[in-house]
């Protein structure tokens, strides 16, 4: 997988202004990533524009053998970042987001939900905002564990918002583990981060 960002410096960077991406959400050249299985308890969710978010879920995989379900927009967001910038603003200004393209499997046999997405603007990415929307009130009993790249602010009120939205879809009794922030050009220096996350929250 292969994320522009990886390896530049925070100034060089400008905590994620101008990222690129190429333009399908990181499916350009693969079709989106979906591995089920009928013994996995945990499932790793996850929306990724660039590439971050996707390597994250990759490493949680490795250290874990979770499933792994990739949230799909109907419409991707641009590969130029500011045409995505300029829609995201729209989308939220409206508060009308982004219509999925996937299909969700039965939750029955997983107790634990890794969430992976993006923070935008301090809030959760739009994608993931429309799928606990659309699927929300399919996690009620789940313990959610959200993981997120970010631009160097921090995590937002975005596990607040996955809170909310849960609960606004009906979903009840779920727990909420440690959430996971790591920079978006950081990723690739994160397995050790990565590795002590999943073993506070599993142990």
């Amino acid at each position: 997988m292969y994320a522009p960002q990886l390896g530049i410096t925070n100034g060089e960077w400008q905590n994620g202004y101008g990222t690129p991406s190429d333009g399908q959400d990181t499916n350009n050249k693969n079709q989106p990533v979906r591995k089920l299985t009928k013994d996995a308890k945990q499932l790793i969710i996850y929306f990724s524009r660039s590439g971050s978010t996707e390597l994250l879920a990759g490493m949680i995989e490795e250290k874990t053998s979770a499933d792994i379900l990739e949230v799909v927009v109907k419409n991707p967001y641009p590969g130029v970042y500011q045409k995505t910038l300029e829609r995201a603003n729209l989308e939220r200004e409206n508060n009308n987001y982004p219509e999925l393209n996937m299909q969700l499997p039965d939750l029955s046999q997983y107790d634990t939900i890794f969430l992976g997405y993006q923070i935008w603007a301090m809030h959760l990415s739009h994608p993931m905002n429309s799928f606990l929307t659309t699927f929300g009130q399919l996690l009620s009993g789940k313990r959610i564990a959200p993981f997120m790249s970010e631009g160097g602010y921090g995590q937002g009120d975005s596990v607040q918002q996955i809170q909310e939205i849960l609960c606004e879809q009906g979903a009840s009794q779920n727990t909420f583990t440690q959430a996971l922030v790591v920079d978006g050009n950081k990723v690739d220096r994160s397995k050790l981060q990565v590795a002590q996350w999943i073993a506070k929250i599993n142990k």
